[in-house]
């Protein structure tokens, strides 16, 4: 998915996690490479592992998605099924290439969000002139 997206604000706004940050009220958009905090997000939603691409344990879906070519997707309850992956095919993937999950994150005053991205991660240190580990 494209760095270029609205999702992605101004450097200042996206705040790189791991398992172990701490969070605060105005952490509206973060980003991370941390299987527990992407995995903590998805169960939040009921979302789980999928793709629209061809991989070694199935054909590519017919359903088209502009994203940079990540690959990568969620399937939620109700919403479009891309074919269901194993998390262990998923983050083969994501660590394969060096991608980071970029997601709204919710608050006591703002409900889960389905909103997410994720990107290269070079483009993303560059995009946002990141100095964090990512």
């Amino acid at each position: 998915m494209s760095v270029q997206d609205p999702l992605l604000p101004e450097h200042s706004k996206v705040k790189v996690v791991t398992r172990d940050t701490p969070l605060d009220a105005g952490d509206h958009v973060l980003a991370t490479r941390d299987p527990f905090v992407v995995r903590g997000w998805a169960k939040l939603l009921a979302a789980e592992p999928a793709t629209g691409e061809a991989s070694a344990s199935g054909a590519a879906t017919s359903l088209k998605v502009n994203d940079g070519g990540s690959g990568l997707r969620f399937n939620f309850p109700g919403i479009a099924r891309f074919r269901a992956i194993s998390w262990d095919e998923w983050f083969d993937h994501f660590d394969r290439h060096s991608l980071t999950f970029v997601f709204e994150h919710s608050t006591a005053t703002s409900p889960p969000s389905a909103r997410y991205r994720i990107v290269p991660t070079q483009e993303l240190r560059e995009r946002l002139s990141l100095t964090a580990d990512v």
